[in-house]
């Protein structure tokens, strides 16, 4: 049997054979005998004296399961519902609540709600702990336990019991269920000159989905000056597709490594030449819901000093996790390799610290537009180039639609000001050289 990579996996690795890899592991180390001598102790007295009878097979389930949730929050036993869970997040349409999770202390961490999803619009949010589902305590239940009992028919109702910092007392939410679709990636145009591109999490086709928003993002604004690339709460997915991203502001280099202890799990990712946006000014959005191949995609750029990283500190997961199938319908992800930027930095539980930190935050203007000024005044003299005369009512304008961003969304808010200042210093730059060649030309006309 071959290995089979599902969306869950960072890393394509090698198909080998999995008895062969069995095999060669017995060949380098053998059991230790004393441990499995208690094990089965130990098994022996479950089956048999336990107070309620439970199958073999459930207990070399839960065996397994042990195993793995005790290596790190990552890897995990894999039954068939949740094998059909991996790959629908391939496609992108599953049935749920929209929510990213993982394991911390027993209880369920949010990484990450999805955009438009149940989740994110009762305002779940990035670090909320999970601590009860319908009222049964998710401690002691494995992840996949945990995400099966938030999956349900459509339109039903589950109640969240969230433990979030700076409440004092855990909080209930009733959420439910829909139908979850991820659109990919999103663009549109934030005003003359600037673009926008949010990609809500990495699936099969976002590397592909991507370049053709740019190119609809260059026809709607031909005279493109700057991009603004949000990775927020973007909970990762396919390594490969992160790398495509990567590549598609790139011209040349590395984009990513991986690093292991089976051979083929060291692989090098690089970029192909072409730049989409041909090295305009970029500002990439994360924060602490940014994990895995969108950290790939920040450090990346970062590295390559490509784009200004800026928001608040990602999620700092920096590991690769490979499906490895064994059976038919039941497999485990583990956790194979740790990746590292081009640079050479593990990110694993530090995160990409951004270039400029701006954190979420609610903006009030202190004056509006609306103040007394010159163009106020009776009897004023008209503009000496014949230009408008900016009154309370159009400086008012002018002010609402600025006021506007700022309130819905800070952090965009400061990156199309600095997109904008960027934009302005290239301007004066060329305008001295421009001047520069002219006085040259005279002088040598001379």
């Amino acid at each position: 049997m071959k290995f089979r990579l599902l969306p869950a996996a960072l890393l394509a690795l090698s198909a080998v054979s999995w008895a062969d890899t069995a095999e060669e592991a017995d060949d380098r180390a053998q059991l230790p005998l004393d441990d499995l001598r208690t094990f089965t102790k130990v098994y022996s007295q479950i089956r048999n004296t336990y107070v309620e009878e439970v199958s073999d097979q459930k207990l070399l389930e839960y065996a397994i399961k042990g195993m793995l949730s005790e290596l790190d929050p990552h890897s995990t036993y894999l039954d068939a519902n949740s094998f059909d869970d991996l790959q629908m997040n391939t496609t992108g349409e599953y049935g749920g609540l929209g929510i990213e999770v993982g394991m911390e202390n027993g209880f369920v961490k949010v990484i990450a709600p999805i955009d438009d999803s149940p989740a994110s619009r009762a305002g779940i949010e990035a670090g909320d702990l999970i601590v009860t589902l319908d009222d049964k305590p998710v401690r002691g239940m494995s992840l996949s336990e945990a995400i099966e009992q938030m999956r349900g028919p459509v339109g039903s109702d589950i109640v969240l019991s969230i433990v979030r910092e700076g409440n004092d007392q855990p909080f209930d939410v009733t959420l439910t269920r829909d139908t979850i679709k991820v659109n990919s990636v999103r663009a549109r145009v934030l005003e003359p000159g600037y673009g926008y591109l949010r990609i809500a999490q990495f699936q099969l086709k976002t590397g592909d989905d991507l370049l053709k928003r740019i190119t609809k993002l260059k026809q709607d604004e031909p005279n493109l000056k700057g991009l603004v690339l949000d990775l927020r709460n973007n909970p990762g997915g396919i390594l490969q597709s992160s790398v495509k991203v990567a590549d598609a502001f790139l011209n040349e280099g590395l984009v990513v490594y991986t690093e292991g202890r089976v051979e083929n799990a060291d692989v090098k990712y690089h970029a192909t030449p072409g730049d989409e946006i041909n090295g305009l000014p970029m500002v990439v959005l994360i924060n602490e819901g940014s994990a895995s191949a969108s950290e790939i995609v920040a450090g990346a750029l970062q590295d390559h000093g490509r784009a200004v990283i800026m928001g608040t500190d990602s999620f700092g997961k920096g590991s690769v996790q490979t499906v490895i199938p064994i059976s038919e319908d039941r497999a485990i992800k583990l956790t194979t390799a740790l990746y590292y930027t081009p640079s050479g930095r593990s990110i694993q539980a530090q995160g990409i610290e951004p270039d400029i930190i701006v954190e979420r935050a609610k903006i009030t203007a202190l004056t509006r537009g609306g103040n007394f000024k010159e163009a106020d005044l009776n009897g004023r003299l008209e503009n000496g180039n014949g230009g408008d005369a900016l009154d309370a009512k159009a400086r008012e304008e002018r002010s609402s639609q600025r006021d506007d961003l700022a309130a819905r969304d800070n952090q965009l808010y400061e990156a199309v000001n600095l997109l904008k200042g960027i934009t302005i210093f290239a301007k004066h730059g060329q305008d001295k050289s421009a001047g520069k060649s002219t006085q040259m030309a005279d002088r040598t006309g001379d």
